[in-house]
């Protein structure tokens, strides 16, 4: 098991192809979907055919993929995904976070404490020059981990997406944290 890191709660470690059951558990949930397709369960083979083939995909520019799968540190229960991958493969200068955690996971922090993570290691070992990460207007939950997590509000902006949901008339919105910001945070902690 490759571990990418740990922070006093959370394992973040590389996906394996044994992890397609746990996956599937989290995006049949309707609650967790909800603004990513409206709350569609996955159909049949979506999990083995298209989730898992991009968990796995490494980045040149990373040497390692860009999907970590969140374990509780204590239990080894699987929670969930964080996303910390390039937007292009061959540059690490841009990262897109993401994160997405099942019900037991929500309101513990744990979202916020993975993202801190993530990007800290972005900035210090990885090369990261910025960081952004991007919701639906409508998702106060997603966007407040984003600030917790030090990235600021760039835009909103208007997409087509393959799913309607309720909200998305209203757009998305994208965050984002530069490594001079970062760098201003941390010297002042």
């Amino acid at each position: 098991m490759h571990v990418f890191l740990e922070t006093d709660r959370l394992t973040l470690r590389a996906f394996t192809n044994a992890d397609a059951g746990h996956v599937r558990g989290v995006v049949d949930d309707c609650e967790v979907m909800r603004y990513i397709n409206g709350g569609r369960p996955s159909s049949d083979g979506e999990v083995e055919g298209e989730i898992m083939p991009r968990f796995l995909h490494g980045y040149p520019c990373l040497g390692r993929p860009g999907f970590w799968a969140a374990e509780d540190r204590g239990s080894g229960a699987f929670l969930g995904w964080f996303v910390f991958r390039p937007e292009a493969d061959d540059s690490c200068r841009e990262i897109e976070l993401g994160y997405r955690l099942g019900r037991a996971a929500w309101g513990r922090g744990l979202a916020t404490e993975g993202s801190r993570a993530l990007i800290d290691k972005g900035f210090s070992e990885l090369g990261v020059e910025r960081v952004t990460a991007n919701t639906m207007t409508v998702n106060t939950r997603s966007r407040r981990v984003m600030e917790k997590s030090g990235l600021s509000f760039v835009r909103t902006f208007f997409e087509e997406w393959p799913d309607v949901i309720e909200g998305s008339e209203l757009g998305d919105v994208e965050y984002a944290l530069t490594r001079a910001d970062w760098e201003r945070r941390t010297s002042r902690s």
